[in-house]
Formats: C-alpha cells, sequence, structure tokens
C-alpha cells in the first residue's frame, strides 16, 4: 500500500508544505534564523579633546557629525552575504556630550524575501589626543622659515602679506595633520614662522619665489637619531627684493622697472626706450628703489603733442609737463613717478593693469 504524500518537499525544521527558501525551509522558519544586520549595542569613537578631529582606522581627519555616524555604520553594521537591494535609514538622538543614539531602519532582500528590521545602537564617545596637538603640546618643529629682505627694510605691512600667504598654501594643501605652525613672530631684521613640516616650508617656500620673486636658502641641523635614522630640522631662508614687480630701479646708470620674477631673478624693462633684459639676483644688488608703485600717480591728460603732455600735478595743483613714454598712446592716462623733485612718464607693464590705483 503507497505511503500519501510520499516523495512531496517540505520545511526540513517544522514539516510545513511549500514554497520552500534557502536551504529548504519555509518562510517562517527563514526569517526566525537570518537576521538581516548584526548591529552592537555599544560603538566606541575617539575625538581629540584640544581639537576636535576624530580618529578614524588609525587616522585623525576633519569630518562632520554626519560623516561620523556614516562611518560608525560601515565599520560596525554587518549585513547578511546575500543581502540585496539593502537600503537604510538613520535617525540620531544626543543623549549627553558622549553618547548618542543612532536608530536605523533597514531593509534589502534575501532568498527573494523582503526584510525589514529596526535596531537601535549607541554611539560612545571617548577623549583622546591627536598627534597634531601631542607634537604641539611639546613644541614640536621639523622646519623654520625666515622671511628676510635685500635692498632695503621691509614694512611691518609687507611683513604681514608676506605671512598671510602661508594661510592660502595651508588651505589649498592636502589636510595634513603636520601642517600646523608651532611659533611665530618678529625677530631682529625679519619675521620666523616655526612649522611642523618639511614639506610646507618648502612649498610655502617656491609659493614666495613664485609670487614675490627673491630666492630661498636651505640649510639642514640633525638633532638625533631615531631607528637608525638622523632627525633632521630645516631651516629656509627666504630674502624679498627690497622692490616689487612694477617700482622704478635706477640700475646701470639708467631707470628701469622689474616686469616678471624668473627663477634666478627679474626681467627689466627700461623705461627711457624699448629694452628689456634679464638680471640675477646678484645683478640687482647695485641697484636702487627710487619710487615704488604704491607712490606712483595715474593723471589724465589735459593737452599733447608727439612727445609732451600737460597734466594736473596733485602736488601744487598747476599745471606741469612731462615727456611721455616711449609706448604713449595718445589721450591714454599717464602713469607717472616723482623721482629727484621731477616727475617721469612710465611705459606700461602687466603688472599695470592689476594696480587699481585711482586717477586724479
Amino acid at each position: 500500500m503507497a505511503i500519501e504524500g510520499l516523495g512531496r518537499d517540505f520545511c526540513l525544521v517544522c514539516g510545513a508544505d511549500p514554497p520552500l527558501y534557502g536551504d529548504r525551509m519555509c518562510e517562517p522558519c527563514v526569517r526566525k534564523r537570518i537576521k538581516l544586520v548584526q548591529v552592537p549595542e555599544n560603538i566606541p569613537w575617539v575625538r581629540c579633546a584640544r581639537c576636535g578631529i576624530v580618529e578614524i582606522q588609525g587616522k585623525w581627519v576633519h569630518i562632520s557629525e554626519e560623516e561620523i555616524w556614516d562611518e560608525l555604520i560601515q565599520r560596525h553594521v554587518q549585513f547578511h552575504k546575500n543581502a540585496e537591494d539593502v537600503g537604510l535609514a538613520l535617525e540620531t538622538r544626543t543623549v549627553s556630550d558622549r553618547h548618542t543614539l543612532l536608530h536605523l531602519q533597514v531593509e534589502g532582500v534575501i532568498e527573494d524575501l523582503l526584510f525589514q528590521e529596526e535596531h537601535t545602537m549607541r554611539a560612545r564617545m571617548a577623549n583622546g589626543v591627536c598627534l597634531t596637538c601631542t607634537r604641539r603640546a611639546g613644541n614640536y618643529f621639523e622646519a623654520t622659515v625666515q622671511l628676510r629682505s635685500t635692498g632695503r627694510r621691509l614694512s611691518e605691512e609687507e611683513f604681514t602679506v608676506l605671512r598671510q600667504t602661508l594661510d592660502k598654501v595651508i588651505e589649498d594643501l592636502s589636510d595634513d595633520p603636520m601642517f600646523f605652525i608651532t611659533s611665530e613672530g618678529p625677530v631682529t631684521g625679519g619675521y620666523d614662522v616655526v612649522l611642523g613640516s618639511k614639506g610646507l616650508a618648502r612649498t610655502w617656500g617656491r609659493h614666495l619665489v613664485s609670487e614675490y620673486g627673491g630666492h630661498v636658502a636651505e640649510s639642514n641641523s640633525t638633532v638625533g637619531r631615531k631607528d637608525g635614522i638622523d632627525v633632521t630640522r630645516l631651516t629656509l631662508l627666504y630674502r624679498k627684493p627690497g622692490y616689487d614687480l612694477g617700482d622704478v630701479l635706477r640700475w646701470r646708470d639708467k631707470y628701469w622697472r622689474p616686469a616678471t620674477w624668473t627663477k634666478d631673478g627679474a626681467i627689466m624693462s627700461r623705461i627711457d626706450r624699448q629694452e628689456r633684459t634679464g638680471a640675477t639676483w646678484r645683478d640687482l644688488e647695485s641697484s636702487n628703489v627710487v619710487s615704488q608703485m604704491k607712490d606712483h600717480v595715474v593723471a589724465d591728460i589735459i593737452n599733447e603733442d608727439s612727445s609732451v603732455a600737460e597734466f594736473l600735478d596733485p602736488t601744487s595743483w598747476n599745471m606741469a609737463e612731462v615727456r611721455v613714454a616711449w609706448d604713449h598712446v595718445p589721450r591714454q592716462k599717464l602713469r607717472l613717478a616723482r623721482i629727484d623733485g621731477d616727475w617721469l612718464a612710465l611705459h606700461k607693464l602687466g603688472c599695470d593693469e592689476e594696480d587699481g590705483r585711482k586717477s586724479i
């Protein structure tokens, strides 16, 4: 006699009839034995008590609070290996300065079954001290940048402008925790900035040369050994020329204007005729600044002929004459420098367009 139902499919756990899923189990048995996600009750994370940056997998980084929660979920929440079409919603509730509850709503498909789960885990913040703050507290440094000048002593305003470029360099560079300033301040003849990174010092030095000319000299001193390797500190001396692009210099008994910076010096443009020549920093050591760009005057022409123009002298408010520059265009404004009591008309350079000087 045949046994009824012999050979039929059934749930291996409870004996229920199909449909069966996975390892031949019915839907209720599958749901009892499979979890979409494994969520720990508590998860730790570390914030620097001094500067507020966060430690992520051994690295200290600047991230927002939302990014912290995303990072913790990715590191600590484990999804079922067969889960597909996973979706997650997050809601946070601050319990205290150190504790935050993370409420998770998760859904996903396993064995063609839709799973929906809700979980809560507690993010527990611990105070730490990052490497940067540890080194700052210990006055750690790797490099000293010395801002100096040649030809003349720089004003406090000029040193301030040079120093501000460091903030821009740090902002444009990658987020390296070693890019910090240990100390800074004026010294006899210049301004010193002590930095936590040799790379930052060299990058800043290149930026200064590119923007303001001059040259950089490096020297290294050995301060100890670590793991069999010499530990050195860098001293980077930046010397800014005592003149800027567009200034009027007396050089080789003639008047010239620096037009552009080069790696080894400047391209000099002669004022009384169309002539350009390259000059090294050593060549220009004998030059003297007779009129700075900031002291130039831009004046409207009252009358002019082919070689002479009349304008209103801002020092006396009387009519004055000046020989026009070799590249003068009729009715064009005059750029004037006052040298030894006389006015000198200057030819046009690219830096004049950026000067923004008001006309008289």
